[in-house]
């Protein structure tokens, strides 16, 4: 499979967040989020395990009861069921790998 960043399923993450799945299939996906300053990922959990990279930019991550600033280069995980969200200190692109992939991501993506 290839994925060309134009022709990507798209959506709305959230208020400033606009994600693109970059790749999925099996147990895996790959998902771009580009992030305005200010934009929030809600702090929530799922059953997937999560692993993502700061591609751009500058983030303050919670996981769990810890709270961290990442930035470009940095990386995190996040194991199943984990609370866990981010706040964009800047402008930014984080690109998360799912297992199993996010069904509720194809649904909602254009």
């Amino acid at each position: 499979m290839f994925v060309k960043h134009e022709t990507a399923l798209k959506f709305d993450l959230a208020k400033g967040i606009t994600s693109r799945i970059m790749g999925n299939g099996g147990n895996l996906m790959m998902v771009e989020n580009v992030f305005v300053k200010g934009a929030i990922a809600d702090v929530h959990a799922h059953p997937h395990e999560q692993s993502g990279y700061i591609v751009k930019g500058k983030f303050e991550f919670t996981l769990g009861e810890e709270v961290v600033i990442l930035e470009k280069g940095e990386s995190f995980y996040v194991q199943p069921n984990l609370l866990h969200g981010c706040v964009a200190l800047e402008d930014g692109i984080v690109v998360d790998t799912f297992s199993p992939m996010r069904e509720d991501f194809i649904k909602i993506a254009k």
